[in-house]
């Protein structure tokens, strides 16, 4: 398998999977309007603009944007996720009795159970190519199997996309904005949003506490994939707010920093390993010979991660999560 190949393929398993000043003065404004007589529409961050005689009600998303939704007041009515969505631990707090679980696999939807759920929209999202941002808008959405299975969900209810890319201020806005446009209440977004700035101005004292190197990263039997902080919106974000990210080839491979298992010692810098819940976990980097002398391994500083989704509700636990980490972790 090529190096191109083998990106393509992490990338459409795990791709998922801001400046603390920028944010402060982020206030999005939803990019829909209302006529006289109730109409709506909506343009996502492809350009595609959704009409509809009404604002929707009902609402199906992929399980990473459902999530931020939800955080905003607005309660999906089907969800589809990567993972068994009733083990997702992202959805520990949330009340899912009322929604349809229409997809617990990548690209593995039930279209009719997702129909009986009579959606007006769904939500899913669309990574970019490259660092330059590129949209691929010829192939399927993110979290979605392909283009007949995108057209099949446009036959039951239109499809939007949020942009997953670059800052993660412009996903938050993004998310915001789409959530604005649904009814969201700026109040619930505004409260959200005090416990975020409180959550990052406390990661970015844990991260200059501890001046420690995080690696995040997924593993299998093909070999190690590093994520470059500045290529994933939440490792961006952190960045951001002070927290030290393994990034041996910032100017290389787009997304990520592949070893294979021969080379797993060029992989081997961070202090904290952050390993993504779909892959390789503790036991399983142990068993692999050229990694299991890795310091942060022998020492016990590693976690199970699996990336937050981008709202004020979802990242202010996240960054809480891995201010703890930080802090509870020594240099080596």
């Amino acid at each position: 398998m090529t190096i191109s190949s083998r990106l393509r393929r992490a990338a459409l398993v795990l791709v998922p999977a801001l400046a603390l000043v920028g944010l402060a003065g982020c206030s999005p404004t939803a990019a829909s309007d209302a006529d006289s007589s109730g109409a709506w529409s909506y343009t996502d961050d492809t350009g595609t603009t959704v009409k509809l005689d009404e604002q929707p009600k009902r609402v199906a998303s992929f399980a990473d944007y459902a999530l931020g939704l939800h955080g905003n007041g607005i309660d999906p009515v089907a969800v589809f996720g990567r993972v068994d969505v009733a083990t997702d631990k992202r959805f520990a707090d949330d009340d899912l009795g009322d929604t349809a679980i229409v997809g617990n696999s990548y690209g593995e939807i039930d279209l009719e159970a997702l129909a009986e759920a009579a959606p007006d929209l769904i939500v899913t999202g669309i990574y970019p190519t490259d660092r330059d941002g590129t949209l691929d808008l010829k192939g399927p959405y993110y979290g979605v199997a392909d283009v007949e299975q995108q057209e099949q969900l446009e036959k039951i209810a239109p499809v939007v996309a949020i942009k997953v890319g670059g800052k993660g201020a412009d996903v938050i806005a993004s998310l915001n904005k789409l959530s604005e446009a649904l009814g969201a209440d700026e109040d619930t977004i505004a409260a959200a949003k005090e416990k975020y700035d409180a959550a990052a101005a406390d990661l970015t004292a844990a991260a200059k506490e501890t001046d420690l190197e995080v690696t995040q990263m997924y593993a299998d039997a093909s070999g190690i994939y590093v994520v470059k902080p500045q290529d994933e919106p939440e490792t961006e974000l952190y960045s951001e707010l002070g927290v030290k990210y393994t990034n041996a080839n910032p100017d290389g491979y787009y997304y990520w920093d592949i070893y294979s298992w021969e080379n797993a010692g060029q992989a081997m810098t961070g202090d904290v390993l952050l390993v993504n819940v779909e892959g390789f976990q503790q036991s399983d980097l142990e068993a692999q010979a050229t990694f299991a002398s890795h310091p942060a391994l022998v020492a016990g500083q590693i976690h199970s991660w699996n990336t937050a989704a981008l709202d004020y509700t979802s990242q202010a636990k996240q960054m809480e999560t891995l201010a703890g980490i930080l802090r509870e972790s020594k240099a080596l």
